[in-house]
Order: C-alpha cells, then sequence, then structure tokens
C-alpha cells in the first residue's frame, strides 16, 4: 500500500510536451498535431483526416482517466461520444474497461464496480466493495470477475451486478484475474498466485512467489504466465499451479505478459523489455529504455510490438528480432497499454492525452485531452 500512495502523491514533474504544429485544441477535446517521431510529416487540418491510416469502418473507443471520467470517443477522428463522471472524491479510473454485449464495465477508487450502456454512458448498476478497484475486469459467460483493494475477488451478475461469491485472501490485489477453462486466475500482495473455480469460488490451487504480485496473468495453451516483484516471470501449469519454468528479469515486473508467435513477453521497472520461449522461458532478445517499462503490457499485431515506457516514449519493435521501427516521444510517463486497431495505435500518457498513431509509421493521427493523467488503457469496440 505504501508503494501506491507514494505514487499517488509525488507525482513526477512533466516532462515538456514536445508539439510542433498544434492545429486545434481545447480545455478537453481531439486536436491534430505533430510530434517527435523519426520522420517529419505535415499535419492534417482538420480533425478526423488521419495523416496516413484511414479506417473504413465506424469504432469506438472507451477508456478512462484520473480526472474520474470514462470516456467514448469515435476511434477514427478523436472525437467525443459521451464522458461518464464518477464523483468529486476518490475517483481516479486506473481500471481498463471491457465491453461486452452492449455494456462497458470498470472499477474505480472510489470503490465502485461500473457498467454502463456502451451506446448512451447511462449508468446500468453499480457494486460497492470494501476498497479501491484499480484493477480491469473479465467478463466470462455472463459473470464479471474483479478484484479490489479490500481483499476480496468479486463475481458478480454482469446484468444486475448481483453479488454470486467472493473469495478473501486477506491482501489487496492489483492483479487482474483471467478466466480459462472454468477457473479465474489472479495474483495477490500475499505473494500468492490463485486458481479459483469460475463458477463457485472454491480454491483449486495457490503458487507462493518470494514477494508481492502486481502485474496480471495470461492463460494460453494449458500455461499460467505471471510476473512477481521478486523479478520473476512464472510458467505455471494451469490445472495444477506447477512450476513450469522461471525467469529472474533483474527488475520489478509489473505489467501482463503477452503471448505471440511462440514468445511471451514481459517488460520491467529495471530498463529491459525481455522476449523468451513461451514453451521453455530461454531467452530470446532483450530491448532496452532509459526509463524502464512500468505497467504497459506489450501488444503484438501483425509482427509488431508495441509498448508504452516510462520516460514517454512508444515503441514499436520487430516482435521476432527486437529491432526498433519507430518510437513517438509523448509529453510525460506511459503506463497505459496500447490497443491496435485498423492500423492505428492507441494509448494513454501522464501529458493527460489519448494518443492515435500509425501503427507502421509511428505518425501522429489525433489525440484528445482528458482533465488528468491516463493510466488505463483503451478499448476499441467495432
Amino acid at each position: 500500500m505504501q508503494h501506491l500512495h507514494t505514487r499517488w502523491l509525488h507525482k513526477p514533474l512533466l516532462m515538456g510536451i514536445s508539439i510542433v504544429i498544434l492545429i486545434m485544441t481545447g480545455g478537453g477535446g481531439s486536436s491534430l498535431a505533430l510530434g517527435r517521431i523519426h520522420s517529419s510529416v505535415a499535419a492534417s487540418a482538420s480533425i478526423g483526416s488521419s495523416l496516413s491510416a484511414q479506417p473504413t469502418r465506424s469504432r469506438t473507443l472507451y477508456i478512462g482517466s484520473n480526472d474520474g471520467n470514462l470516456y467514448s470517443l469515435n476511434a477514427s477522428t478523436g472525437a467525443l461520444n459521451w464522458d461518464y463522471p464518477t464523483g468529486k472524491y476518490q475517483r481516479i479510473l486506473l481500471s481498463s474497461p471491457v465491453v461486452v454485449e452492449g455494456l462497458v464495465y470498470f472499477g474505480s477508487t472510489n470503490h465502485n464496480v461500473y457498467a454502463l450502456n456502451a451506446s448512451t454512458g447511462k449508468r446500468v448498476w453499480r457494486y460497492k466493495t470494501g476498497g479501491w478497484v484499480p484493477t480491469t475486469p473479465a467478463v466470462v459467460n455472463g459473470i464479471v470477475y474483479i478484484d479490489s483493494f479490500d481483499g476480496n475477488l468479486y463475481a458478480l451478475n454482469a446484468n444486475t451486478g448481483t453479488l454470486i461469491w467472493r473469495y478473501y485472501t486477506g491482501k489487496f490485489s492489483y492483479s487482474s484475474p483471467a478466466v480459462a477453462g472454468g477457473i479465474v486466475y489472479f495474483g495477490s500482495s500475499d505473494d500468492n498466485v490463485y486458481a479459483l473455480d469460475a463458477n463457485t469460488g472454491t480454491l483449486i490451487w495457490r503458487y507462493t512467489t518470494g514477494s508481492l504480485i502486481y502485474g496480471s496473468p495470461t492463460v494460453v495453451n494449458g500455461i499460467v504466465y505471471i510476473d512477481s516483484f521478486d523479478g520473476n516471470l512464472y510458467a505455471l501449469n494451469a490445472n495444477t499451479g506447477t512450476l513450469i519454468w522461471s525467469f529472474n528479469t533483474g527488475g520489478e515486473p509489473r505489467s501482463k505478459p503477452t503471448i505471440a508467435g511462440g514468445l511471451v513477453y514481459v517488460g520491467t521497472t529495471y530498463y529491459n523489455l525481455y522476449a523468451l520461449n513461451a514453451r521453455t522461458g530461454a531467452f530470446v532478445w532483450s530491448y532496452s529504455s532509459p526509463g524502464g517499462f512500468s505497467y504497459s503490457s506489450p501488444q503484438v499485431t501483425k509482427g509488431i510490438l508495441y509498448i508504452g515506457a516510462w520516460e514517454s516514449n512508444i515503441y514499436a519493435l520487430n516482435a521476432r528480432t527486437g529491432v526498433l521501427i519507430w518510437s513517438y516521444a509523448t509529453g510525460s510517463n506511459v503506463d497505459s497499454s496500447p490497443a491496435v486497431s485498423d492500423g492505428i495505435v492507441y494509448i494513454g500518457t501522464y501529458d493527460h492525452n489519448v494518443y492515435a498513431l500509425d501503427a507502421t509509421t509511428g505518425v501522429f493521427i489525433w489525440k484528445y485531452t482528458t482533465g488528468n493523467e491516463v493510466d488505463s488503457s483503451p478499448i476499441v469496440v467495432g
């Protein structure tokens, strides 16, 4: 808990937003501008006319901000569809939204879990827990799974918000749950990885690491990948919790591992992003960032890995080799994880903005300015 208080009460100074041309802006809204990228380009004069990528269908982006609002934006133009305010106090939205069957689900530091109509932003239900809810929900088979700083993992009816069951670990959890094969997996600050029956909440197995767990699990091909503050990335048998392999990163990994093309990718606060053989844990390559990789989880699309870094950059790397393709410098730290859709990379940053960049070149397309830092990660639907 002390670590989190330090994080929020003593924010680093903004690194300075580097803008070459500003076409249109406001107190909160879309603008077209140029940031520092590897190649210079001319900015478009109108919102929605992207510099290179041209999406062909209507899509919606959802993302939270530490100003307490959940935003729905036009993914092509950055124009605001609606925003939902969660209140005046303890309203930071670290949680990333999930959209399922027309509802958008997320948590807030005001202790609540929300379900909104994804089209209108109207609240459908709200469930109050006993602590912060900075985690991202998993919604499977009509059940919302989400954990809270009150030490509980909750299973809620996705349509009504009614409590189905809860499981108490005794310590706060910053790890978002994953559900696979009828089992829900998550980590806790009590150093353990948990596997529970998704229908009843009954404990199936528990694996103890060497320190608290902030990272969220990824479950692929019967293996649970999860990292711990002890510096290790763990690969566990999904059915039994038996250790298959572990890899010591030499840092403090806090993000969700990503699996693609037989490789598992994980970043650490001590500068390095690693690519490992997903089956054996053998080292394949690493990429170093001067600020390290904090909570941003890699996204791999069409052979390119995208990730945000603490020193303000968004990186695009060759997923097989780790070679840099492009980087884009935002105005401040990046904890948000990228989303990629229709050739555009979307991500939030501590400079209060949500960015849309061309996925191939890193060229700026649009940004939307919220009222505070953006830790939440975007989801694009449509």
